[in-house]
């Protein structure tokens, strides 16, 4: 069954997120409705109102002064988004182990992980992060859309025009890591799975922090 299409303003709110977590739209960058209008091909309403929703969620902020900019997060509060992160992606992981039916599922899963850990050495850093981000939605798909909704909109808050992927030491750890989730996927053990999930975002947040504290700016 296919998805209904999008409504222009769920439309432009996508795009904002997505320009936002690849690094087209850099934090503390204005957000101009004319602009944005044109380079989507919508009119100003739609723009408008996705700024609002935006502006409600926290993605943005206005100021008289300044308009409509992307909000820059500090060091304290990317380390609560990792944080809030490590519980919920856990809980989808879980619920997504709970509710596994169909071994296409966890195929699926194993696919992407083996693909990804074939990239070491050859990939580049921004394919294999977007790789990283398919893999880790494709678990969180068997949980709950409410759950998958919350997750995208912690992503797009962190940019991925730089990553971790870039370090190997580091893409070697998370791939490791990445085995033991999927491990006990297939074992179709939630609790592990979960616990497994959790100390893998919280690792992530270690090694920004290991870099700098700027680093923290770096997407997983």
């Amino acid at each position: 069954m296919q998805s209904p299409p999008l409504s222009k303003t769920a439309y432009v709110v996508q795009r904002i997120r997505e320009e936002i977590r690849s690094g087209v739209i850099v934090p503390g960058e204005p957000l101009r409705q004319t602009d944005i209008a044109e380079r989507y091909g919508v009119s100003a309403t739609p723009v408008r109102e996705a700024l609002r929703l935006l502006s409600v969620d926290g993605t943005i902020s206005y100021s008289p002064h300044r308009g409509a900019t992307v909000r820059e997060l500090s060091a304290d509060a990317i380390r609560d988004l990792y944080l809030l992160r490590a519980e919920i992606e856990g809980l989808a992981t879980a619920l997504a182990v709970e509710r596994m039916t169909e071994d296409g599922y966890y195929r699926r899963i194993a696919e992407l992980h083996e693909d990804l850990a074939a990239m070491h050495g050859e990939g580049d850093a921004g394919e294999m992060s977007n790789r990283n981000r398919e893999l880790h939605f494709a678990i969180y798909s068997g949980s709950s859309p409410i759950i998958t909704s919350q997750v995208e909109r912690m992503w797009a808050a962190l940019p991925t025009r730089l990553t971790l992927w870039r370090v190997p030491e580091y893409a070697w750890e998370l791939t490791r890591q990445h085995e033991g989730i999927v491990e006990a996927i297939g074992a179709r053990d939630p609790e592990l799975a979960r616990a497994r999930m959790r100390e893998h975002i919280l690792a992530a947040a270690k090694f920004r922090e290991e870099l700098s504290p700027r680093s923290m700016l770096w997407g997983c």
